[in-house]
């Protein structure tokens, strides 16, 4: 595919500005987190230079949470999720793949274990994906997801989220984040968010409203542009010095 991302190695992580590994309020760190000195190590020719993504991966429905699942429409408010991927000049990023995850309007995932006892949508699976154009653009239809408890705190919630890997050339260079809802009160109380210290990255993960791409009598779109390297970058889970 011509319009892949460039090539080329993995760039070590910026782990000053990554929430330390160990979070007491944020539960599962206290156990997940690693006990040892971390050992970075260098990346491999295929985690460099491959598979590169086309369209001609993508089913035609991919990109429609809707409807993917079965063909018969989920239940919930319709939006449109939409937005760029630049690099830290600006400039489009063609040829990226795009996968999402998400709750459903409920709040609950199509997973064995969860748990939550809101009801599954026999009609919405979850998942969906596409790649950028040449102008770096993308676009999901999906339903807008519910707020749901976790076992974290006494009454822990997790604010509406999704869920948004991006690959780069190769499926070692994929970066992990989170878009949240302009709006939610949830945001500010939740122990995940709060482990970024710095603002400035939480409200990167924090889409607006915007209507000049909602459709009347339709649904309503937020914008989620996504920066792949520099000081306006998308706070990643996984990587958050970018691609």
């Amino acid at each position: 595919m011509t319009d892949a991302p460039t090539t080329g190695p993995l760039v070590s992580r910026d782990r000053l500005w990554h929430p330390p590994a160990y979070t007491p309020g944020y539960k599962t760190s206290v156990t997940r987190a690693p006990s040892r000195a971390l050992i970075a190590t260098g990346s491999t020719l295929s985690e460099e230079t491959g598979p590169v993504f086309g369209r001609d991966m993508l089913g035609e429905m991919d990109n429609n949470l809707i409807l993917n699942f079965t063909g018969q429409p989920a239940i919930g408010e319709r939006i449109i999720m939409h937005g760029r991927v630049t690099d830290d000049q600006g400039r489009a990023v063609p040829g990226v793949l795009l996968e999402i995850w998400q709750a459903n309007a409920g709040g609950r995932y199509r997973h064995k274990k969860d748990g939550y006892a809101a009801p599954l949508d026999p009609n919405f699976g979850g998942c969906g994906r596409t790649v950028t154009n040449e102008r770096g653009e993308y676009e999901f239809l999906t339903i807008r997801p519910g707020a749901y408890p976790w076992p974290n705190g006494v009454n822990d919630w997790r604010p509406m989220h999704i869920h948004v890997s991006v690959f780069g050339s190769g499926f070692g260079q994929r970066l992990i984040t989170q878009m949240y809802f302009e709006g939610d009160p949830l945001i500010a109380r939740c122990p995940i968010v709060n482990t970024i210290k710095d603002r400035s990255a939480v409200e990167q993960l924090v889409a607006p409203l915007d209507m000049s791409a909602a459709i009347p009598m339709d649904c309503l779109a937020y914008r989620f542009d996504i920066v792949l390297r520099g000081r306006r970058q998308t706070f990643f889970e996984n990587r958050p010095e970018g691609m």
